[in-house]
């Protein structure tokens, strides 16, 4: 497995070189379309992308949980969390070793 994350510099560089826009407009353009992203999230819509996956956001009821430490009981609030599901070609892709 590789230790190279994925940057949002990358990205504009990757804009940059593929699509001949400047590199300023570039970082825009990513950061624009990742603005929209969240804040399609944040609003609880769905956010599919294809050939790549689904973003979505879910609530989790409050629950109970426990220290593993002191074994003490402690509750958990209730909270919305984000999900992603992959497509199936992104799941053929990735366990493929990314060969394509």
């Amino acid at each position: 497995m590789s230790e190279k994350t994925l940057t949002r510099m990358d990205l504009s560089e990757a804009v940059f070189r593929e699509v001949g826009l400047s590199r300023n407009e570039s970082a825009e353009l990513v950061e624009s379309v990742l603005g929209h992203i969240s804040d399609s999230l944040v609003e609880g819509e769905q956010v599919k992308i294809s050939s790549f996956g689904t973003f979505s956001v879910r609530g989790k009821a409050a629950r109970i949980g426990r220290n593993p430490k002191t074994g003490e009981e402690v509750p958990i609030q209730p909270r919305r969390v984000l999900t992603f599901r992959p497509s199936h070609l992104m799941k053929d892709r990735v366990a493929a070793g990314n060969k394509s």
